[in-house]
């Protein structure tokens, strides 16, 4: 008799709640798994190139006081 399994209580609307968002968070993790698993993959920012070197150096040259 240890094998059937209790009749389930009735959930309140806060343990539905918590329920539902543990089911969308798994969800998210497991997304968010999947994608990011390759390492060095699609860059996920949204600003591409901000930093690094730039494409040709500026030099600055003062007036001559003439």
């Amino acid at each position: 008799m240890a094998d059937t399994p209790e009749p389930e209580v009735s959930e309140t609307p806060e343990d539905e709640m918590k329920r539902k968002f543990r089911e969308a968070l798994e969800r998210k993790r497991n997304q968010a798994a999947g994608a990011g698993a390759g390492g060095r993959g699609v860059d996920p920012s949204k600003i591409h190139g901000a930093h690094g070197p730039a494409a040709s150096k500026r030099s600055f040259r003062r007036k001559s006081g003439g």
